[in-house]
């Protein structure tokens, strides 16, 4: 399915739909860093992939981009970090896990309406800022 195939206007789409996509979204994009890095052991590939997706590291880079997002990106933010999931953080506080859903929320926004250059921008950000946290 691509992008033109969905009925909805992606700023009508449920915050955490949008998180659901942005999940997989940057995901994606943290293994392909990796790998593009030389990493290729898997347990490797594992371990330093948590120190980008935990909720704690999400949560992070969110409040750190936040004074660089338009005013639009912020609003999905907002209505992101508002959702009620049902479900609660395993590893992490809930004003994490929230914060982190909606980081994941403006990823999926972002991928959803095509704007790749966009989030490739926000992600070489949100990648800088895990490994300068770790370093």
């Amino acid at each position: 399915m691509h992008r033109e195939q969905l009925k909805n206007d992606p700023k009508l789409t449920s915050p955490l739909v949008l998180a659901f996509l942005g999940d997989a979204t940057y995901a994606h994009f943290v293994r392909f860093h990796l790998i593009a890095k030389g990493l290729v052991k898997p347990n490797q590939l594992h371990k330093q992939a948590n120190r980008y997706v935990s909720a704690a590291a999400q949560a992070n880079i969110l409040l750190q981009l936040m004074p660089m997002l338009t005013e639009e990106e912020a609003a999905i933010v907002r209505r992101g970090r508002n959702s009620k999931s049902g479900s609660t953080a395993k590893n992490a506080s809930i004003i994490d896990y929230r914060h982190a859903t909606a980081f994941e929320a403006l990823i999926g926004y972002l991928s959803l309406t095509g704007e790749e250059t966009r989030m490739a921008e926000l992600l070489e950000k949100a990648f800088a800022i895990v490994e300068g946290a770790h370093e």
